[in-house]
């Protein structure tokens, strides 16, 4: 297994800016691309609820026809969606992340406006079509902003910056009226918000703090300082084989694929559950299942921030903080997943489960998520793309998994066994690749980020820095 080049807990240089400055319009900015893309994404694991039902509001066109396709429409998105993202990886180092960003969001952007158009011109055939475009442009989000934010992001800022900039993965509670939703007014929004934000990131968004025209040499020699990043980075080829014997690597690979199944079960089918199981009707189901990704938004905040106070005061070590936070996000949602198989009619004690459940797993985010940047932030990006395209086989699975337990046992979305199988098996996945991470997770720099003929002068050139701090 590939061993660590040095140890990353150290203090943040004395000269640190002390007022906002060019970094933090960029994370702004970083934050309001995956507010957007995740409206995109998320407006319709709501929305299928309505385009299936049977019962109508007045006025809104519904296709109850289409019920047996809802698991298909869902996971149409991860079509499009897997398969890029090694590649888009390479191309953000290489080429640099700006512009692939710009051009993805606006892809998903516009099509998220064609969604009902092509719903009632096509038919659900239709939505899968827009779905997968919308999919394959989002393959270009994360390895593009673990990219700019390896470049952009010190160490001991992680934490907090990771939650920030991320916390929008669960942020469809911002977005609520999910009456305007159902008449396509919804789509609508977000997608002219996407393409209102690739104008304002084209024109303000940077590569890079040494490519920005006004950045003070102060805030750029503090960003410089806190993110052990090679400024020739572009030219260095992917290391891969040491990075498929790194074990730290791999814990994060599992852990990635066991949280998103967590992820996405909960979030495709909490509105299920809450409809035909809890028996809430379609403006409360839309409000409850908002409601945990609302405590999941602002927890994010809270996590990011602790996280990196513990660091920069020496409580943890990075390797423990990115342990301890992760394992908040994925053993709490185990304990609150076998709580609900227990209870049987308590409606708001199981809505306290699922929000506790779902809330829980902000850790992710100062946890396993930003841990590719500690890893390695030359191929930030890289590592980003490979283990967000494996892992979303599990997105892909997740919701076609409650379509195959259906098949074999007969149950019915009204059927509480049916739910108890599912929260047993997210509940499992959570547990093995959660414990998996805390054995083979690390917050050192590994030695296969850099190359092996710089090796020895980058070593020397960190502990001299590491002394000076």
């Amino acid at each position: 297994m590939a061993e660590s080049i040095m140890n990353t807990d150290r203090e943040e240089p004395l000269d640190k800016p002390k007022l906002l400055g060019v970094r933090h319009l960029q994370y702004f900015l970083l934050f309001t691309s995956t507010f957007v893309a995740y409206g995109v994404r998320i407006a319709f694991n709501v929305g299928i609820i309505a385009i299936v039902s049977s019962n109508p509001l007045e006025g809104v066109p519904t296709y109850p026809e289409w019920s047996s396709k809802k698991n298909v429409m869902l996971s149409s998105f991860f079509w499009g969606y897997i398969a890029p993202q090694v590649l888009v990886g390479e191309l953000a180092k290489s080429y640099g992340a700006k512009w692939f960003l710009t051009g993805a969001t606006l892809l998903g952007s516009v099509f998220s406006i064609l969604i009902p158009v092509f719903a009632q011109e096509f038919g659900y055939q239709g939505i899968i079509f827009c779905r997968v475009l919308q999919g394959f442009g989002q393959s270009f989000l994360f390895p593009c902003v673990h990219t700019l934010l390896s470049k952009w992001t010190p160490i001991n800022d992680r934490g907090k910056v990771g939650g920030f900039t991320c916390s929008s993965r669960n942020d469809d509670i911002n977005a609520s009226d999910w009456i305007a939703m159902l008449a396509g007014l919804f789509f609508t929004f977000f997608g002219a918000l996407g393409i209102a934000w690739t104008i304002l990131f084209a024109f303000l968004g940077t590569e890079s703090p040494s490519q920005h025209k006004s950045i003070s040499e102060i805030e750029k020699n503090y960003i410089e300082h806190g993110t052990d990043i090679d400024t020739d980075n572009k030219k260095l080829r992917t290391p891969w084989k040491a990075i498929f014997t790194s074990l730290p690597f791999w814990a994060i690979l599992i852990c990635h694929c066991g949280e998103n199944w967590g992820y996405w079960t909960l979030l495709t089918e909490i509105p299920s559950f809450l409809d035909k199981n809890l028996k809430f009707d379609i403006a409360s189901n839309s409000l409850l299942s908002a409601l945990p990704y609302f405590v999941f938004w602002i927890l994010s905040f809270v996590m990011g921030a602790t996280a990196d106070f513990f660091i920069r005061r020496k409580v943890t070590s990075v390797t423990a903080s990115r342990k301890i936070f992760t394992s908040v996000a994925m053993f709490v949602p185990v304990v609150a997943l076998l709580s609900i198989t227990f209870i049987d009619t308590q409606r708001f004690v199981i809505i306290f489960l699922l929000v506790l459940s779902v809330g829980a797993t902000a850790g992710i985010f100062c946890g396993y998520y930003i841990n590719h940047i500690d890893l390695s932030p030359n191929y930030a990006g890289a590592l980003m793309g490979f283990t967000t395209m494996v892992s979303n086989i599990s997105s892909l699975l997740a919701p076609l998994s409650v379509d195959l337990i259906i098949y074999i046992t007969g149950y019915q979305e009204t059927d509480r066994e049916l739910w108890n199988i599912v929260f047993y098996i997210a509940s499992i996945i959570y547990l093995v690749t959660g414990c998996f991470y805390i054995y083979g997770g690390s917050g050192d720099v590994q030695s296969w980020n850099t190359p092996k003929e710089r090796r020895a002068d980058v070593f020397n050139y960190t502990n001299d820095r590491i002394k000076d701090t």
